[in-house]
């Protein structure tokens, strides 16, 4: 039954993954302008994330109209069937509202707490990443079929590309650059592309080592975090516990408990 159920869900959250990252696309407007700001001035909320949040619930619910939603952009009901979306209609919504092309639509099915289900649509790359959980990851792209993913073989931790985000709020960016500076010598290099989504991929897909951030909401890693898994990477937060706001750290296994026991060294995780 759950096999079924999680196949459903899976061709749902794809649909929906393409419709919103097609409007997103295709539908950006010349004078796109900011619509609200969030945590701080600097982060934004467009129409666009608006419309594209809409089309998902809209489309979900028309299939399953008793499921709950956790949106970024405002979405939040219980539901009754016991399974919720947690939907981040654009996650990198800054990279969007310039013109840069790493963004991403981020659908992902709970069930009993569960992420059952992730779906990551990147249009600008032209690939979509899946996950079922106990099924692998896949993705889809300019190669032919399904590509199943896996994450990289690990490096000794100074040959390791990490990736990283920075919050919106002044004091929390501030205290995050003062903890790259200190984490860069110990790797390869550090990343920054501006959307955690495509970073969780990219560790799943073996373009990157490692990522962390501080400051995550549900929205932006739930599907991510269920892809690098799924992947064969290792994620979490805090030494000991699931990625919370505090921290989200996803990596290969080998590069994952340094970098962690790093960050927790630093205190990645506080002002």
């Amino acid at each position: 039954m759950n096999d079924t159920l999680h196949s459903d869900l899976l061709k749902l959250a794809q649909e929906a993954a393409r419709r919103a990252g097609e409007l997103l696309r295709d539908g950006r407007p010349a004078d796109l302008a900011v619509a609200a700001t969030k945590s701080s001035p600097i982060d934004v909320v467009t129409e666009m994330d608006i419309a594209a949040e809409k089309l998902i619930t809209d489309l979900i619910s028309g299939h399953r109209p008793d499921d709950g939603f956790l949106g970024e952009e405002g979405a939040s009901t219980q539901g009754t069937s016991g399974v919720r979306w947690v939907i981040d209609p654009l996650d990198g919504t800054v990279n969007y509202l310039y013109g840069l092309p790493t963004w991403a639509v981020s659908i992902a099915a709970e069930q009993a707490g569960e992420t059952v289900v992730g779906v990551v649509a990147a249009p600008m790359r032209g690939e979509t990443y899946h996950a079922i959980r106990g099924e692998g990851a896949w993705a889809t792209g300019a190669w032919e079929g399904e590509r199943r993913l896996a994450c990289r073989p690990a490096p000794p931790l100074d040959q390791a590309l990490v990736s990283t985000g920075f919050n919106y709020v002044s004091e929390v960016r501030t205290h995050q650059a003062e903890v790259a500076r200190k984490l860069i010598p110990l790797l390869r290099d550090i990343r920054r592309s501006g959307s955690a989504a495509v970073d969780l991929c990219d560790v799943a897909a073996g373009r990157l080592d490692g990522y962390y951030e501080r400051g995550l909401h549900a929205w932006d890693l739930a599907a991510g975090d269920l892809i690098a898994r799924e992947a064969g990477a290792l994620t979490g937060g805090r030494p000991g516990e699931r990625p919370t706001r505090d921290l989200t750290v996803a990596a290969t296994p080998g590069v994952f408990e340094p970098l962690q026991r790093h960050l927790e060294d630093l205190g990645a995780w506080h002002d």
